[in-house]
């Protein structure tokens, strides 16, 4: 939540998303790198081909960041937020089809209030044009197939960690997502904001500075999260929080920053989100005792 917040804040100032993006990544390779010097975790020896899918991996990362950031211009945020909420629907169908794993039916169940409530706290106009559909709609799957296959290479044959992975897949991305940016311009763009901060004196520099330097400090803090939990809970839990992190979010901009209106519908949603996840975690914790127990 705080990450996406700044991300709003940093863009406003300087509009570079692929940049941005590549400062997450940046990050995240020299926070893996400094965690690997100091002992926590080890590369493990990888074959040509393995590096072959890191790359392709980090390919799909970059390309559903583009997708993303397109859909934001060619739809209204409401708009996004109803198609990003249908995540967990994805993730259900890709792994029924490629992977013909099934899930109990207090979880299926239990998905219908978390999806239900997170689009009924989506609040703003639904505009939005056949293009800014479909390109949404890529978006998701291109989003659920990275979960998915995050979740593959540290649960799969490879068996990374969550650590490993961080660091191998951010150098990768850090490369192809600068050179993305200063195919598009964004380089001229940065220049541009960086020497209106300098027109505001010091303080003006160093804020910029601090912003940015504290935006990609906690996007590393973020992957962490965010690739642990995937690797112990699984792609569809991540895809579930990902519904309950934009409830909490509207409930923080309700009450601490006055963005959104709190209505009744606003507040069924969120009532239904937190019923929803409850009931979720209680399903795979019954499932989880019941394959133990087998």
């Amino acid at each position: 939540m705080l990450l996406t917040v700044h991300n709003k804040m940093v863009l406003v100032s300087f509009n570079c998303p692929w940049l941005l993006t590549g400062l997450h990544g940046a990050f995240s390779a020299v926070g893996g790198l400094i965690i690997l010097k100091l002992g926590y975790f080890k590369l493990s020896k990888l074959s040509q081909r393995d590096h072959w899918y890191l790359i392709a991996y980090s390919v799909l990362f970059s390309v559903n960041i583009f997708f993303s950031n397109w859909s934001l211009s060619l739809v209204s945020l409401a708009f996004f937020q109803i198609i990003r909420n249908t995540s967990p629907i994805f993730t259900v169908v890709l792994y029924r089809i490629y992977y013909s794993r099934s899930y109990s039916k207090a979880t299926y169940i239990a998905l219908a209030p978390i999806i239900l409530g997170a689009v009924m706290t989506a609040t703003g106009d639904l505009n939005y044009s056949s293009l800014g559909l479909i390109v949404s709609a890529v978006g998701v799957v291109l989003g659920v197939v990275k979960i998915i296959a995050t979740n593959r290479l540290m649960t799969g044959t490879l068996e990374l960690g969550s650590m490993e992975l961080i660091y191998r897949m951010s150098i990768y991305s850090t490369i192809q997502t600068v050179i993305i940016g200063a195919i598009v311009g964004e380089f001229s763009e940065f220049s541009t904001s960086l020497a209106k901060s300098a027109d505001e004196g010091s303080f003006g520099m160093a804020g910029a500075a601090a912003s940015l330097l504290g935006n990609g400090f906690v996007a590393f803090l973020l992957n962490i999260a965010s690739f642990e939990t995937n690797k112990v809970a699984g792609a569809l839990a991540v895809t579930v929080s990902g519904n309950l992190r934009q409830t909490l979010t509207l409930v923080l901009g309700i009450f601490f920053m006055g963005d959104f209106v709190l209505s009744i519908q606003t507040v069924a949603g969120i009532v239904l989100v937190l019923v929803g996840c409850g009931l979720y975690s209680k399903a795979e914790l019954d499932s989880n005792k019941g394959a133990t127990s087998r």
